[in-house]
């Protein structure tokens, strides 16, 4: 009869293994992009639709649409004839066209669509007219008394009234005048990582009072052709609205119901204190961030007869009579989700919220302290795998009285074994005198077999947020270890099918069939780490039980062969640290495992068996 030791060992496996089972089959690894298909814009210059009812009291009538301005046209030529300004920080490059003064060209510096080294920088904004253009456009929505050509629009073509080239150290400022009286200024700043500040004024020249609501665009024209699809991460539309936090797939916005109002499938909110509304793709991010306290309409939209998604901010109504000026600022941030960067505009910047735009998902309690001693640890130590090493330790170190008293508790048993034997012979087929028996035993030794399955049990959603961790943040993509793994974010690249870059052919694909076979050296470290950790035990006496764990080893191995080689190098330094702990604790009782002689007697009965 199986004892309950036994009986917990199967259940803590039998559990971890459904664990990973499971979560292999409801999130499988990322398929890779399709092409796809982008044919032209139709009617690139339209009337605007209505923007319904103003955010404040005044009536501020219409907001442009992605493509032109309202009552105005424009064409792919303009944008490409219209002078430009230079950016230029030490962490984008890019260009604001003078017509519209859209900030529609912007790439990160810093970070390579690849490990290559002649592969190019990520470009994050694209003009109109480009594939899959995205570009954010700012202005003033005309209110009472004004008509839609009162106003600068995407077609505007605004002078430059001062700077060369956008810099930290260089705003540049931008102006355009209608015939009415009224002259528009608009200052463009930026930081030395991925804030825009900009600043839009209007004087009132004219001799009677106007109305007009300033807003922010940001246009994407079709979903982002390097999507994951990946139900573990959130790419799309992401805002943050008076302590609400919404996570919007293209989807979603693309079944919205038709407003009339907005004259695209729309969802608008009301924003009353602070937030912010935009973009996020799977390590990058461009969003418009309006004043804190200032009121402001949040709309997402979808243009389906165009492909174009647009997220906007329209802010209050402002009236501005003869004589009057007035300046609203708001900012926008567009570039990589850096940890520290984006911790940085929130704490400092006074962005509200801004650290959840990183996907930290069901198990936030855990992955958010999780992510920030690994980042700690990193810049402590200046390499992300030895930090994921640290981090492991320091979890060992946090769960280790659990652990003691889980290995104390293995050893007690063990010492029982030879009382248990007999309890089996005195109790014959007696199950339930058997049972009672066994816990009158447990209870008179202060031992309890339960205890070994917690520290297991605990390792779940520590794996699971660790998962989630090095899958999302950016600080683990194309970050080195040692060697052949520069990449912790992706799959040990190593096969066996080549012995390991020994044999002069390509190993198989990353997500193939072959890779799933062939694995590299971490993996097949995972599986002998969890051998050895077996093997401080002797082999149960239970046939079935023997066989779960000689093969168990071997089947994680391959299960976890694709999971990110960061995932593989926790569970590989967790094994390592766990079989340090159980080996010194159950010495410390009493008990000698007994390691090299597990490990002769499980070959010996391999070879009997191969006798046979």
């Amino acid at each position: 009869m199986m004892d309950d030791q036994n009986k917990n060992l199967i259940l803590a496996v039998a559990l971890s293994m459904l664990v990973i089972i499971g979560w292999s089959i409801m999130f499988p690894p990322p398929e890779p992009p399709q092409e796809q298909a982008t044919g032209e814009i139709e009617d690139q210059g339209t009337s605007a639709p209505a923007a319904g009812e103003p955010v404040a009291d005044a009536p501020a009538e219409d907001t442009p649409d992605a493509t032109g301005a309202t009552g105005a046209t424009e064409t792919i030529d303009d944008l490409d004839e219209a002078p430009r300004v230079s950016i230029d920080t030490p962490s984008l490059e890019g260009s604001i066209s003078l017509l519209g003064g859209r900030i529609d060209q912007l790439s990160l510096k810093d970070y390579r669509e690849s490990l290559d080294d002649d592969a190019d920088i990520v470009s994050l904004l694209s003009p109109f007219g480009n594939d899959n253009a995205f570009y954010a456009l700012y202005g003033w929505a005309p209110g009472a008394g004004l008509g839609p050509d009162a106003v600068p629009g995407p077609s505007t073509l605004w002078t430059l009234e001062s700077g060369q080239t956008l810099s930290p150290q260089n705003p540049v400022k931008l102006s355009w005048s209608n015939d009415a009286g009224l002259t528009f200024h608009r200052e463009i700043a930026i930081d030395d990582k991925f804030m825009f500040t900009v600043t839009q004024s209007v004087e009132n020249t004219g001799e009677s009072t106007v109305a007009l609501a300033p807003y922010g665009v940001l246009a994407r024209h079709g979903e982002p052709e390097d999507m994951k699809n990946f139900f573990i991460l959130h790419e799309g539309i992401i805002g943050f609205a008076d302590d609400q936090l919404s996570e919007i797939d293209y989807d979603d916005v693309s079944d919205y119901a038709f407003d009339p109002d907005e004259g695209a499938r729309a969802d608008v909110t009301r924003v009353q204190d602070s937030g912010w509304l935009g973009f996020t793709d799977h390590y990058w991010m461009a969003t418009l961030i309006p004043d804190t306290g200032d009121a402001f309409k949040s709309v997402v939209k979808y243009d389906e007869r165009r492909d174009i998604y647009q997220t906007e901010t329209v802010q209050r109504t402002r009236q501005l009579a003869p004589g009057d000026s007035v300046d609203v600022q708001s900012r926008l941030f567009a570039g990589a989700k850096e940890w520290a960067t984006i911790r940085a505009y929130e704490n400092e910047g006074g962005v509200v919220k801004f650290l959840d735009s990183i996907d930290w998902g069901w198990f936030f309690f855990l992955t958010k302290p999780i992510f920030a001693l690994l980042h700690w640890l990193n810049v402590a130590i200046g390499n992300m795998g030895w930090a994921i090493i640290g981090l492991t330790l320091v979890i060992k170190l946090v769960l280790f009285p659990l652990a003691y008293k889980s290995y104390a508790s293995m050893a007690k048993m063990r010492e029982l074994q030879p009382q248990m034997e007999k309890l089996k012979e005195q109790c014959g087929d007696d199950r339930q005198k058997m049972q009672q028996e066994m816990m009158a035993l447990y209870k008179r030794e202060k031992v309890n077999p339960a205890s070994g399955c917690l520290p297991i049990l605990l390792q779940i959603p520590i794996f699971f947020s660790l998962y989630k961790v090095i899958f999302v943040t950016l600080e683990l993509r194309h970050a080195p270890w040692i060697g052949w793994i520069r990449d912790l974010s992706a799959p040990d690249p190593s096969s066996i099918m080549n012995l390991f870059g020994l044999l002069p052919w390509d190993a198989p694909e990353p997500g193939s069939i072959l890779a799933l076979i062939f694995i590299g050296v971490m993996p097949i470290t995972l599986g002998v780490s969890m051998w050895l950790q077996q093997k401080l035990n002797p082999a149960p006496t239970d046939a079935t039980q023997k066989m779960i764990f000689a093969w168990m080893p071997w089947v994680f191995m391959f299960m976890l062969g694709s999971f990110a080689s960061g995932l593989v190098l926790y569970w590989i330094a967790n094994n390592v640290i766990t079989f340090i702990q159980q080996y010194t604790i159950m010495r410390s009782h009493g008990y000698k495992p007994d390691l090299f002689g597990n490990i002769r007697a499980s070959f010996a009965r391999g070879a009997k068996s191969g006798d046979k």
